[in-house]
């Protein structure tokens, strides 16, 4: 009844505006693949430039050539987002940024699925676009979302930490997959209008926080060998 009422009653705000794809900054050549829901696609704010995209590709131009596409809609989950994928046209990456799960949560998706529609898309980053470094951004957590209610915001909450450890799981003792955890603090001004997406000030924490995660991976000249690569090999329980 909580979920009902909150969907009846959210403030729907709508993706911002701005460009998708395009290139920017001179020097070293890197291509940049965002993937995700809406937070990746910038609600809660009203440009581009001012969401994860936008603050992210301006930090990690210094140096740098970046071609950069964004591919991310409101309610997407890992499985929408897999058939997003699938369906671009062939091209390359070098790294790839996943913002997913929200919508996994409040779809109550198991662990064993949302585990093998992330392997599913890991695969496919690798294989058709030659990524070589995948940043998993952690699923946020729920429970402090300004927007839901007690008991709803716990139960939430307690699912979403299911699913991020799937995410760091995943991560664990491969080279090329990075779980981020969500570390900002429960702020209600990290909060855009709706009670549910981040604001401008959060986009931001996050974009500065995936870039320096990017520059160091980039800048590490040591790294284990690809055989080290052990991802879907352990299979997650429900």
């Amino acid at each position: 009844m909580q979920a009902v009422n909150v969907r009846r009653r959210a403030l729907n705000l709508t993706e911002p505006s701005g460009p998708r794809f395009g290139q920017q900054g001179q020097g070293t050549p890197l291509r940049l693949l965002i993937v995700g829901d809406s937070s990746a696609a910038g609600v809660g704010v009203g440009r581009q430039n001012d969401a994860l995209s936008g603050q992210l590709t301006s930090r990690l131009t210094q140096g740098r050539h970046l071609t950069w596409r964004l591919e991310a809609t409101t309610g997407h989950r890992s499985a929408d987002a897999l058939a997003r994928v699938r369906a671009l046209p062939p091209q390359t990456f070098d790294v790839a940024v996943l913002a997913l799960g929200v919508n996994d949560v409040t779809r109550l998706a198991r662990r064993r699925r949302f585990h093998m529609e992330q392997c599913a898309l890991i695969k496919l980053l690798r294989d058709r676009f030659g990524v070589r470094l995948v940043v998993l951004s952690g699923v946020p957590p729920m429970a402090y979302f300004p927007a839901l209610p007690q008991p709803l915001a716990w139960v939430l909450g307690r699912h979403a930490a299911r699913l991020d450890r799937v995410l760091s799981n995943l991560a664990a003792g491969n080279h090329d997959l990075i779980h981020l955890p969500f570390t900002m603090a429960p702020d209600p001004a990290l909060a855009a209008q709706d009670g549910y997406h981040p604001s401008a000030a959060a986009y931001s924490l996050w974009a500065e926080t995936l870039a320096e995660t990017i520059n160091a991976e980039l800048s590490c000249t040591s790294r284990p060998a690809p055989q080290a690569r052990r991802i879907c090999r352990t299979n997650e329980t429900e």
